[in-house]
C-alpha cells in the first residue's frame, strides 16, 4: 500500500521545470495537494504523447490506460494494477491521489477526459491550419486544468470559467511561442499556417535552425493575439479572495513577462529561449505590490479570428 500518494504527486509537481506556479506555497493548504495530484496526472499522460521512443499505436494504448484508470480511481479507493510498462513507477500512487482529489471534490471526470484527448491528438495531429482549430485544442490542453483548480478551491462559477478559460489558453500559447524550435525538432508546429502564410514564414528555415525576420514578424502577430487572451482573463486575478488570488497574479505576471521577453530578443528563440528564474523574484514582488485592479483598454489584437 502506498504511504502518503500525495506526496508522491507534489514530488512530480517540484521535480519538472515550469514558468509558472504549479501547486505553489501561495495556493491555500487544503487545495496545494489536490492540484498536485491534478498535475500528476496530467504530466504522465502528457509524456505518453511526447516522450520515450513509443510508435504512435504505443502511445495511443497508454493514454487508452490512463483513461481506464481514471474511471476506475474516480468511483473506488482500491488501489488499481501496478504499474504497466511504459507508465511512471509511482502510477498506483497518482490515481490513489486523482481518484481521492475527484471524490473529496466532486471533480467533473469530463475536464480529465478532454486534457486526454488533446495529449491524444499530440499522437496524431502535428500541424494546425487555422486559430480556430489551435484554440480548441487549447480548450481541451489547458482550460480544463484552470477549471480544475477552480472547482478544487469550490468555485464553479460561468464567468469565473471564462476568464479562467483565456489566462489558460495564454498561458499554452505563451509557452508555443517559447518553444517553437523545440516543438519543431519534435515534428510539430502549432503556429497555425494561415499566421504562417500571413507573413511569408516557411518551415523549412525551422529546418535549418533559423528564426528569419518573417517567422519574427508572425510570431510577434501571435504575441498580440496571446496578451489580448491575457487582458480578456485579467478580471479573474481580481475576482477571487485568498490566497487563491495572488497564485493567479503571480501565474499572470509571469505569463505576460515571458511574453515581453521573446519581445525583447524579437522572437529569435532559436538563439535564446526566454524564461524565468531565481533573478525575476524582486520584479515580482515588485510587480504585486503595484497590482491596481484597474483594467486598462485593450491595447493589442483581436482575439476572433
Amino acid at each position: 500500500m502506498v504511504e502518503d500518494p500525495y506526496a508522491s504527486c507534489a514530488i512530480d509537481a517540484r521535480r519538472h521545470y515550469e514558468n509558472f506556479p504549479v501547486a505553489s506555497l501561495l495556493l491555500p493548504r487544503r487545495a496545494r495537494r489536490h492540484v498536485a495530484a491534478v498535475y500528476a496526472f496530467a504530466r504522465a499522460a502528457d509524456d505518453f504523447a511526447d516522450e520515450g521512443e513509443w510508435t504512435g499505436q504505443e502511445r495511443k494504448h497508454l493514454l487508452d490506460g490512463w483513461a481506464k484508470r481514471l474511471c476506475q480511481a474516480a468511483s473506488s479507493a482500491e488501489p488499481g494494477l501496478p504499474p504497466r510498462r511504459g507508465e511512471p513507477s509511482n502510477t498506483v500512487a497518482i490515481f490513489l491521489a486523482v481518484g481521492a482529489t475527484i471524490r473529496d471534490c466532486s471533480l467533473p471526470i469530463n475536464l480529465f477526459e478532454d486534457l486526454l484527448s488533446a495529449f491524444r491528438q499530440d499522437v496524431d495531429v502535428t500541424r494546425y491550419d487555422t486559430w480556430a482549430e489551435l484554440q480548441d485544442y487549447c480548450r481541451r490542453s489547458a482550460n480544463p486544468v484552470g477549471r480544475l483548480v477552480l472547482r478544487i478551491s469550490g468555485r464553479d462559477d460561468a464567468q469565473l470559467d471564462a476568464w479562467s478559460d483565456d489566462i489558460c489558453t495564454a498561458l499554452q500559447l505563451t509557452n508555443f511561442w517559447q518553444d517553437v524550435t523545440k516543438d519543431y525538432e519534435r515534428g510539430r508546429v502549432y503556429l497555425p499556417l494561415e499566421e504562417q502564410q500571413l507573413h511569408g514564414a516557411r518551415e523549412e528555415d525551422l529546418a535549418d535552425g533559423r528564426i528569419t525576420p518573417a517567422w519574427q514578424e508572425a510570431l510577434s502577430a501571435a504575441a498580440l493575439r496571446t496578451r489580448d487572451f491575457f487582458e480578456a482573463g485579467r478580471p479573474l486575478c481580481d475576482a477571487l479572495r485568498g490566497r487563491l488570488r495572488y497564485e493567479l497574479r503571480v501565474t499572470w505576471l509571469g505569463g505576460t513577462r515571458v511574453l515581453d521577453r521573446l519581445a525583447r530578443v524579437n522572437f529569435d528563440v532559436a538563439t535564446r529561449r526566454p524564461a524565468l528564474g531565481a533573478l525575476d523574484v524582486p520584479w515580482f514582488a515588485w510587480r504585486m505590490l503595484a497590482w491596481t485592479t484597474h483594467r486598462a483598454p485593450l491595447a493589442y489584437g483581436r482575439r476572433s479570428s
